[in-house]
């Protein structure tokens, strides 16, 4: 539904002068809030690239979270527009300039027969 807003403008960033530890923004792609146990994933790409899910962590509301542990948290949501911040970890280091970011949420709706989600690809300069 709102695949165009997924993905954060001008949200890659660094936490290392080595540039191998990153995150960036994403958000909800549905027109409502889901705990987070209705979030079945947020798969990365960047530069043509895909990030492991073991290799990434979700932020919302101050609380981290592994991404693989998201199907277990039953106490926290993720509400529609806000952003949430996706940490991942690179083999290899990522030069500053711009990048190829896709991202791709996977939810599971209740009262929907198939799964939900959406995908988006931006490309964000890193600093």
């Amino acid at each position: 539904m709102f695949d165009k807003y997924i993905v954060v403008e001008d949200s890659l960033r660094a936490s290392d002068p080595e540039h191998r530890n990153l995150a960036v923004d994403v958000r909800m792609p549905y027109y409502r809030g889901l705990g987070l146990s209705m979030v079945e994933g947020v798969d990365l790409v960047v530069d043509g690239t895909p990030v492991p899910p073991t290799a990434t962590t979700f932020t919302v509301h101050g609380r981290t979270y592994d991404m693989t542990d998201l199907p277990g948290v039953l106490d926290d949501r993720w509400e529609m527009g806000e952003p949430a911040e996706i940490g991942f970890t690179l083999d290899r280091p990522l030069t500053s300039g711009p990048h190829e970011v896709t991202a791709s949420v996977r939810l599971r709706i209740s009262y929907m027969p198939v799964p939900g989600g959406g995908r988006d690809t931006k490309t964000l300069v890193l600093a």
